[in-house]
């Protein structure tokens, strides 16, 4: 029986009250999720578990938990008590400890290892038992109720998965628009449409859940989906780096995880420059360099990437400063100094269009605004080539060699530039090791792998100490993606060649 407590046995006996909860953030003492997984399987807060689920079932996800609640006849001491007792109240952030225990009766619940009024007399510090009897507290028992929402995916997908998968289980995904993406397992595979609901009913912004079918086409960097759940609707929008872009997720490559590497190289793209975008895809690069007046020729082989490339140029408005291409790669690069000077020569310069609002003149009803134009020259020469395609683009890199002696007219004119300058290569590769390589490699020694990689295919012995190395991610645990940044030597993009 709970009694009120005051030190001095009392007949007065409360009913328990309820409460539903909602869904709930991270519990702030749990420092990862490992330790958040753990708490989940042990506590009482845990959800019910079925492993033969097949399809998902809600309902089956409802439990009651019983608590402790101390009541205060007298409101006004309520604020004093969680205030001073912090360590003996409900410590969730998910759940409100201040709770409704009728229309016109408040009190706060007390921590989940406390379900007796034994218990609190043994387990309540101190501090709180005089403040309770301070304030003619009661303690009383308190039903909560959890249903569905308040479980994380992880929670709900470990209640209904075979127990030896619940270890490593799948909650981590890509996003593009409204689709995310996974990459699941063999052993997941048979389980993805429940994998794919509960993630769509726990990510509000997600809407549809597709898994990969086999590996990625090395020609167009694209695969096959299987839409998991959700609606069949594979045309997405997204925002990044200021732009918008509109593509078919399954028709082109796009990974969100490389927003960091778009933004880091065009903030080094410099306003009235000229970059080469080899492998443009959508035009994560070329778009947002666009917006900040930096002249763009992009180029990308698959011809879904070359349409949204086009449409996303024109969505954002940069139609002046990018010219969309759709040639093999080799090909742009070698007729890349050639396409920068038909344009310079047909168009000599672009607009740059900056809406200007005016003040509201006196005596004026409205305000008004204008553009202010600015005229761009287009350079003649260009100042960086992005090569986005990890897997092969270090086999291009050849074809920069001889880049302006291959065509008279292109040598002739890049020679006459006053404030000619070589240009920047920026080139992604990964660099993959064996997982029983021993020592594991140091990232220097990898660098110099590249490196050498470098030097044969551009046949010169560029100094390893002009190369920049970054870490752009590590796709696995042994297959780090690097982006090399170095300047052409003079050497190779003067080359006499062969076909010269």
């Amino acid at each position: 029986m709970f009694r009120r407590f005051t030190g001095i046995v009392s007949s007065q006996v409360l009913l328990p009250s309820k409460l539903q909860v909602s869904t709930p953030r991270f519990i702030h003492y749990i420092s990862n999720k490992t330790d958040r997984r753990d708490f989940m399987l042990k506590s009482k807060f845990g959800p019910p578990i079925n492993r033969s689920m097949t399809e998902l079932d809600r309902s089956f996800f409802k439990k009651e938990v019983s608590l402790l609640v101390a009541y205060f006849p007298e409101p006004r001491y309520l604020g004093n008590f969680v205030k001073s007792c912090k360590r003996d109240i409900l410590n969730l952030p998910s759940i409100k400890h201040i709770v409704n225990i009728s229309a016109d009766k408040k009190g706060v619940l007390l921590r989940e290892d406390i379900e007796t009024l034994q218990e609190s007399e043994e387990k309540l510090t101190q501090l709180a038992k005089d403040k309770i009897k301070e304030f003619g507290a009661i303690i009383q028992p308190y039903t909560l109720e959890l249903d569905y929402s308040f479980w994380k995916a992880d929670d709900i997908l470990r209640a209904v998965l075979p127990q030896e998968l619940e270890s490593d289980i799948p909650t981590g995904f890509a996003q593009a628009g409204h689709v995310a993406h996974l990459n699941l397992r063999d052993e997941f595979k048979p389980y993805g449409s429940l994998i794919g609901q509960v993630l769509i009913d726990k990510n509000g912004k997600v809407e549809t859940v597709v898994d990969k079918v086999d590996s990625i086409d090395t020609k167009f960097r694209t695969f096959k989906m299987n839409v998991l759940a959700g609606r069949n609707d594979l045309e997405v929008e997204q925002s990044e780096s200021g732009c918008r872009f509109k593509f078919d997720f399954s028709k082109v490559y796009w990974n969100s995880r490389l927003n960091t590497e778009h933004e880091r190289l065009i903030h080094q793209f410099q306003p009235k420059e000229v970059v080469a975008d080899v492998f443009a895809g959508v035009g994560p690069f070329a778009v947002p360099a666009g917006k900040k007046s930096v002249l763009v020729l992009a180029n990308d082989l698959n011809p879904e990437s070359y349409k949204y490339l086009k449409s996303n140029i024109t969505l954002n408005k940069v139609d002046d400063f990018v010219k969309p291409f759709h040639l093999d790669g080799r090909e742009f690069i070698r007729d890349s100094p050639k396409l920068l000077l038909n344009w310079a020569e047909t168009s000599k310069t672009v607009e740059k269009k900056k809406l200007v609002k005016r003040r509201k003149v006196e005596g004026a009803t409205t305000s008004s605004s204008t553009y202010e134009i600015t005229k761009v020259d287009i350079p003649k020469y260009l100042t960086n080539y992005v090569m986005n395609l990890p897997d092969s683009a270090l086999t291009f890199l050849d074809e920069f060699i001889g880049l302006y002696s291959r065509d008279p007219e292109v040598e002739r004119v890049v020679r006459s530039l006053s404030d000619f300058k070589l240009p920047t290569i920026n080139v992604h590769c990964f660099e993959k090791y064996a997982s029983d390589e021993s020592p594991e490699p140091a990232m220097e020694e990898l660098h110099k792998r590249v490196h050498a990689r470098i030097v044969k295919l551009i046949d010169f012995e560029i100094p390893f100490e002009s190369c920049k190395f970054h870490l752009v991610r590590k796709v696995a645990p042994t297959k780090p993606m690097f982006c090399v940044t170095f300047e052409l030597p003079e050497e190779v993009a003067f080359k006499k060649t062969y076909s010269t």
